[in-house]
């Protein structure tokens, strides 16, 4: 029974010509926006008076694009051994923002760093572990730039221990006794790596409301200091700046201090950047190459309206139900054939897309974040699903309003209209957030294409690309949605006459 009105419904649908050419303007309206919007952006960077080619940031040991700016003074580690030092002082200044960013400010941002590290040379991007004293929390382990353990609250003398490829991270209030804050494992590490101490800090972000609604995110240069004495290993030091490229401002130029200064046992190190996950300063991620998913989600949303309301216009839906008399088994049948062409439509068109807009961009010398295999099959299938569970709702809607103008406000009204208020800083970020946790435009989690990371001081908003749910939670609102919409047409259709 259901086998036959799925195929009664597939055939119906195949010969309307009408609904091929819709089907197939979802994979144009992906292409078309996809495409124009990666053929038209443009990527350059400033060195003083003249652009420049953007440098391509650093990758990580598991090939993501990384931030590693900082002031190391470091020696040769051969084989085994550790290092041991206490944190006599850590200060910092931060800049006001403009105009009046010549002006400082005493004081240390939450994520500003000073320790010890061992690193698998000096090149940006090479594998590392550190036991570090942050601005407000506390002793950390972080290693390899994603991975981050939280120790003591506090501690002034600090530890870290290499044993093959194990390094071992150690905290103490009085240098005597001793709390581990954690291991890492550091695949393939050489013999002979650079152990040392380093100092950074990241720019202050900050988001704070707009005149007209929204936020307006600044960042303003900090700078820290850390005096270590007791270092237990003396000799053969070398400072230097690591991941320094030579783009900075003028004001950096002028005011940043010098690498490091070793007296002895004591040793001051000034430093400024991070060691962490680029983020979406990198460069764009491949979600841009999805540029046209309001248009095509617009375009399924009409489809889905028109699948059934257009059978309630023409009284072709009367002829469907005394053919059948299970009507909600027609609603269901209607539902299922709807999803998957719409599906099939929408991958197509994503597959169609992303090759080509990410081509487009390369070729405009656009810097992009890689984009493992895992993540491009969620933003290709995903939102495929997310045209198609649109469709379907859209459907829902007509079979209960029996209006297709009305069906295809409606959906709009859930499915897009809260995308574009949320992501356009109209709203407050924490409406925008509520609206991406309950309405159908969660589903929109599915395109996110960067993890937002704890260690990571960012405004981590709708906005900037960032969801409050997880990909695959957002994608179950929306389907959420549609079932309930397509069980109340199953409700009405049953008890109402055609």
């Amino acid at each position: 029974m259901i086998r036959s009105l799925l195929r009664s419904e597939w055939i119906k649908l195949r010969s309307v010509r009408g609904w091929a050419f819709a089907l197939a303007g979802i994979a144009v309206a992906l292409a078309g926006i996809g495409l124009l919007a990666a053929g038209g952006t443009v990527m350059s960077c400033s060195d003083g008076a003249k652009d420049i080619a953007c440098p391509q940031p650093p990758a990580g040991p598991g090939g993501e694009a990384v931030d590693d700016r900082f002031t190391y003074v470091h020696q040769a580690l051969d084989g085994d051994g550790s290092l041991t030092a206490h944190i006599a002082s850590f200060t910092g200044i931060i800049t006001y923002p403009p105009p009046g960013h010549d002006e400082l400010v005493p004081g240390l941002v939450p994520w500003a760093k000073a320790g010890l590290m061992i690193k698998d040379g000096t090149r940006p991007g090479a594998a590392y572990a550190s036991v570090l004293l942050t601005g407000k929390h506390g002793v950390r382990l972080q290693h390899n730039f994603t991975h981050d353990r939280a120790g003591p609250s506090s501690a002034g003398w600090l530890r870290l221990t290499r044993s093959g490829d194990t390094i071992t991270g150690y905290a103490s209030d009085d240098g005597a006794a001793w709390t581990e804050v954690g291991s890492a494992t550091l695949d393939d590490l050489p013999r002979t790596v650079r152990i040392g101490l380093f100092a950074t800090s990241p720019s202050d972000v900050t988001a704070k409301p707009g005149a007209h609604g929204g936020n307006v995110v600044q960042a303003r240069f900090t700078q820290v200091t850390a005096v270590f004495d007791h270092v237990d290993r003396t000799g053969g030091w070398t400072a230097a700046k690591i991941g320094d490229d030579g783009m900075q401002t003028d004001w950096e130029k002028f005011h940043k201090a010098s690498e490091g200064v070793v007296e002895g046992d004591r040793i001051t190190v000034s430093g400024s950047g991070d060691i962490a996950p680029a983020g979406q300063a990198g460069g764009l991620t491949i979600g841009h190459t999805l540029a046209g998913t309001v248009a095509a989600l617009l375009v399924a949303i009409v489809i889905g309206a028109g699948y059934i309301t257009a059978e309630y216009r023409r009284g072709i839906i009367r002829t469907t139900f005394a053919a059948t008399p299970s009507r909600g088994r027609i609603v269901l049948a209607k539902a299922v054939v709807l999803g998957a062409v719409t599906f099939v439509a929408g991958l197509a068109g994503v597959l169609i897309t992303m090759p080509l807009a990410l081509w487009l961009l390369k070729h405009n010398g656009t810097i992009l974040l890689p984009a493992p295999a895992g993540l491009r099959l969620r933003l290709a299938v995903g939102t495929a699903l997310v045209l198609s569970l649109a469709a379907v709702l859209a459907y829902g809607l007509g079979a209960v309003l029996k209006r297709g103008v009305a069906a295809v406000a409606v959906a709009v009204g859930l499915t897009i209209v809260p995308y574009l208020l949320s992501t356009a800083s109209v709203l407050p970020a924490a409406a925008a957030q509520w609206l991406l946790r309950v309405t159908p435009a969660a589903a929109f989690a599915i395109q996110q294409s960067l993890p937002a990371y704890p260690q990571v001081a960012l405004p981590y908003e709708p906005s900037g690309g960032y969801y409050p749910l997880a990909p695959w939670a957002g994608l179950g609102v929306l389907a959420l949605w549609a079932a309930t919409l397509v069980g109340l047409a199953v409700l009405r259709t049953r008890r109402d006459d055609a």
